[in-house]
C-alpha cells in the first residue's frame, strides 16, 4: 500500500478476495479515489483511508477482478442484432426448426420488410449443410431474408433479397468474394466481399438507432463484468457516420464501456476521412479512443473461406478465399502505417497470416517503429515459422479462445485433426512473450466470458473434444489474458488492466472465486454480480444470486451497495 495519507477514499471495497493482477495477486481491500485505484492492501491498511463520506462496498466473500476487456468484438453490431432472429444451434439445432422460426417471424412483419437472422452453423445443423435459397423462399415468400452464418463471413439470401439487389446468375462476382451457383442456379450463399452486393440494399440505421444500439450492447457487456471493448470494424454499417454516433453516445453519456475503435478499410474512404479529421491511433480519451485500421485478408475456417495453404477436407480445389493480392495489401498496410496507425487485420488461415506478416514486415522496414504493435486478429492457424517472424518484427496475435469452445468440432470436420487441434495456441503464444488478449468477436460468439475462460483452462469444445491439452493455461493466466493483455493490445496498459494505484478503478465482482473453482463451475455456475467503471457502480444484479435471478440494473446503483 502507498497513498497520500491526507487523501480520503471515495470508495472502499473489502471482505472478499480482490485479484489485482497476475503479478500482484490478491488483497483484502481496495481504495478508490477520483475514479482510480488509490491503494490496495489489508483491511487494516485500507481502513486508514476511510473518511466520513467514504462509500463502503462489502463483497461478503465474493470475488473481484479488474474489469474484463473483450479485445475483439463488434459493439455496434451487437446492439443492432439484439432483435434479429436467433438462428444459433442452441435455438435452432435442426433445419426444420430454423425454417419454422423464420416462418413465424414472417407472419409478424409486413410484406417487403427485411427478415434478418444470424448464428446458424451448417456443421451443427442436423442436415450438415447450408440452408438453400428455395427453403427460405418457402417460409418467407413475401419478404427479403438475410440469414447470416455465425462467423458473419457467409450469408444465405432468398430470391426476394436477390431481386432487390438485382443479383442473378449473370451478376459479376467481386474479387475476394463468392456468389455460389450449382447446376447454373444460385444457391443463396454469398460470402466475403460479395455480401455487400446484397447488403447495400438494406436501409442503414439512423444515428439515433446506432446510439441506442451502442448503449444497449454496452449495458449487456457490463452485466458480464466487461468494462472495455474493441469495436473491430467501425464503418462497416454506416461508414463515417458511425464515428458521429460513437462521439454523440459519449457526449450524451450513453457509451457504457470503454471503447477502442478500429477503422475498417473497405473502399468507402473511411480511413482517409478519419485521417483528414486528425483521427489517428491514440486520439481520444480513456472512454473513447481511436485504435487501429482493419483490413480483411480472408474469411472463416468453419465457413471454409479462411485462406489455407492446403485444401479443406473433401474439397481438393478449395483453399479458402484470398481477399487481396499481395501488392494491394502491401500498399494498404504501408499507407496506414505511414499515417501513424496501428493495424489490426483479420487473418485466420495460415496462408493469410503469412501474407499479412510479409506486409507488416515491409511497412516496418520502410518506417521503423519497434512499438507499433500491429495485430493479427484471430491468427487461428499460425505456424512456428510465422511465430518467429512475428516475434522478430513485434507483431502480436489477438485471438478469441472461445472459438475453440464454439467451433472446435467444426474445425476438425473441415480441416482434419492434424490442423484443427493445435489451432489458437494460447500457451505457445504466451510462452513466446506475445501477451495474447482474448475476445468473443460478438455477435459471432456470445460475449458471455465463461465459455471463453473455460476454453482457456480446458481446451474443450462444447461437445467435450479436447483440442491439444498442451495449450491449456491456469486460471491466473486466463484472467491475465482477459485483463492486462487486453489493455496491452490497445497500448493502454498504463491506464487499465490491473488494480494498482493510478489505474482505472474498473472492477468486476463475481459470485464465485474463480481462483479455486473448477472449470465446470466457472462455465455453468458463475455470474457477475456487480460492475464498477471508474469507481462507480454501473451494474448490479439485485436478485438472489444463488438462484441467479434475471433482475439486472445496468445503470448507476444506489450509493448504499452493501450486500
Amino acid at each position: 500500500m502507498s497513498a497520500n495519507p491526507q487523501v480520503r477514499a471515495d470508495t472502499i471495497i473489502y471482505n472478499g478476495p480482490i485479484w489485482c493482477g497476475y503479478e500482484e495477486g490478491t488483497v483484502e481491500a481496495l481504495a478508490i479515489w477520483q475514479g482510480k485505484v488509490l491503494a490496495t492492501g489489508t483491511r487494516e491498511q485500507i481502513w486508514s483511508l476511510k473518511g466520513d463520506e467514504t462509500h463502503l462496498i462489502n463483497l461478503q466473500g465474493r470475488f473481484a477482478t479488474p474489469g474484463l476487456n473483450d479485445a475483439h468484438l463488434h459493439l455496434l453490431l451487437v446492439g443492432l442484432t439484439l432483435d434479429w432472429v436467433d438462428a444459433t444451434p442452441q435455438t435452432a439445432p435442426t433445419l426444420d426448426r430454423l425454417l419454422n422460426i423464420i416462418r413465424d417471424k414472417a407472419a409478424t412483419v409486413s410484406p417487403g420488410a427485411w427478415i434478418k437472422a444470424r448464428g446458424y452453423d451448417q456443421t451443427k445443423l442436423d442436415v450438415g449443410r447450408h440452408p438453400h435459397k428455395s427453403e427460405l423462399d418457402a417460409v418467407a415468400p413475401n419478404n427479403p431474408v438475410l440469414l447470416e452464418r455465425a462467423c458473419g463471413h457467409v450469408a444465405i439470401f432468398n430470391s426476394r433479397a436477390f431481386e432487390l439487389a438485382g443479383v442473378d446468375e449473370k451478376t459479376p462476382v467481386p474479387d475476394g468474394g463468392l456468389i455460389e451457383q450449382r447446376n447454373g442456379q444460385l444457391t443463396g450463399m454469398v460470402a466475403e466481399n460479395a455480401q455487400q452486393v446484397v447488403l447495400k440494399t438494406i436501409p442503414k440505421p439512423s444515428t439515433e438507432e446506432m446510439i441506442a444500439a451502442i448503449e444497449a450492447a454496452g449495458k449487456l457487456l457490463l452485466s458480464y463484468g466487461i468494462t472495455s471493448v474493441m469495436d473491430a470494424a467501425v464503418g462497416q454499417v454506416a461508414g463515417f457516420e458511425e464515428i458521429r454516433a460513437y462521439t454523440l453516445a459519449k457526449l450524451q453519456k450513453r457509451l457504457p464501456v470503454r471503447t477502442w475503435l478500429v477503422l475498417l478499410q473497405d473502399g468507402q474512404s473511411m480511413v482517409q476521412k478519419c485521417y483528414e479529421a486528425g483521427l489517428v491511433s491514440g486520439v481520444g480519451d480513456d472512454m473513447l479512443t481511436v485504435g487501429a485500421v482493419k483490413i480483411f485478408l480472408d474469411g472463416s475456417a468453419g465457413g471454409r473461406t479462411a485462406w489455407m495453404s492446403r485444401p479443406y477436407v473433401g474439397e481438393d480445389d478449395n483453399v479458402g478465399v484470398q481477399i487481396l493480392q499481395d501488392a494491394e495489401l502491401a500498399a494498404l498496410v504501408l499507407d496506414a502505417h505511414s499515417k501513424g496507425y496501428q493495424l489490426a487485420c483479420h487473418a485466420i488461415g495460415d496462408a493469410a497470416i503469412g501474407q499479412l506478416i510479409t506486409a507488416y514486415e515491409k511497412a516496418l522496414a520502410a518506417h521503423p517503429d519497434p512499438d507499433r504493435r500491429h495485430r493479427i486478429e484471430h491468427c487461428g492457424f499460425s505456424t512456428p515459422e510465422q511465430h518467429e517472424r512475428m516475434r522478430k518484427a513485434g507483431i502480436y496475435p489477438c485471438p478469441q479462445q472461445v472459438f475453440i469452445y464454439d467451433f472446435g468440432d467444426a474445425y476438425i470436420s473441415v480441416l482434419g485433426p492434424d490442423r484443427a487441434l493445435s489451432s489458437y495456441p494460447l500457451k505457445t503464444w504466451k510462452d513466446l512473450g506475445f501477451k495474447p488478449a482474448t475476445g468473443s468477436d460478438s455477435p459471432v460468439c456470445d460475449p458471455n466470458p465463461y465459455p471463453n475462460i473455460y476454453s482457456m483452462l480446458t481446451r474443450k469444445t462444447c461437445e467435450g473434444t479436447v483440442m491439444d491439452a498442451s495449450e491449456r493455461v491456469t486460471i491466473e493466466e486466463a484472467l491475465q489474458v482477459y485483463t492486462e493483455y487486453g489493455a496491452f493490445s490497445q497500448k493502454l496498459e498504463h491506464v487499465k488492466g490491473k488494480l494498482v494505484p493510478g489505474q482505472a478503478a474498473d472492477i468486476a465482482v463475481f459470485s464465485r472465486n474463480m481462483l479455486i473453482a473448477t472449470p465446470e463451475d466457472i462455465l455453468k455456475d458463475t455470474r457477475c454480480v456487480m460492475t464498477l467503471l471508474a469507481g462507480e457502480v454501473v451494474f448490479e444484479r439485485t436478485a438472489d444470486i444463488r438462484g441467479f435471478g434475471e433482475l439486472e440494473k445496468a445503470q448507476p446503483a444506489p450509493r448504499s451497495a452493501n450486500w
